[in-house]
């Protein structure tokens, strides 16, 4: 006679690994890479979920005697932006408040929509802060950094301008 006592269970014995679980983990591995590629991370129409702002896209580009910067900011206006430039590093900060009031007979509506983002980006060495511009256009804010041969990293407001 035995010591052991016998385990009685409704459950089948498990000889096999779950067919699910490698299929959800290959799905998640599939919607990561998606949401980390560049090419779809258009620009996407503000809404009220989360912060209330989807993270804008950013263009840098390099030409021969400048860096140009541009970040696209549907629905926003120039009022809505601040840029800064601290510790070699250029910010973008966005603020967009929307109320929305409907009111007829026996029916009234009230939306308000609010959402804020910031974006850093470090500048290049070769940048000479001093002369960098900013323009915004049709929702577009286009930042102008000169090159220069000794930049040196300085704290300022740069001011937007059409």
């Amino acid at each position: 006679m035995s010591n052991v006592a016998e385990k009685k269970t409704t459950e089948p014995a498990r000889t096999y690994a779950d067919p699910f679980t490698a299929f959800r983990a290959e799905m998640d591995r599939m919607f990561h890479n998606f949401l980390q590629n560049p090419a779809f991370s258009m620009p996407l129409p503000f809404t009220g979920a989360g912060n209330g702002l989807v993270m804008p896209s950013a263009d840098l580009k390099e030409g021969e005697t400048e860096y140009t910067l541009t970040t696209e900011l549907p629905g926003m206006g120039e009022e809505d932006v601040d840029l800064s430039i601290s510790n070699g590093s250029i910010t973008i900060k966005g603020e967009k408040t929307e109320e929305k009031k409907d009111e007829k007979e026996n029916y009234h509506l009230t939306e308000r929509r609010y959402g804020s983002f910031h974006r850093s980006f470090r500048l290049p060495d070769n940048v000479d802060e001093a002369k960098i511009k900013a323009a915004f256009e049709k929702g577009v804010l286009t930042v102008t950094m000169p090159k220069s041969k000794d930049g040196k990293h300085q704290e300022r407001k740069i001011k937007i301008g059409a």
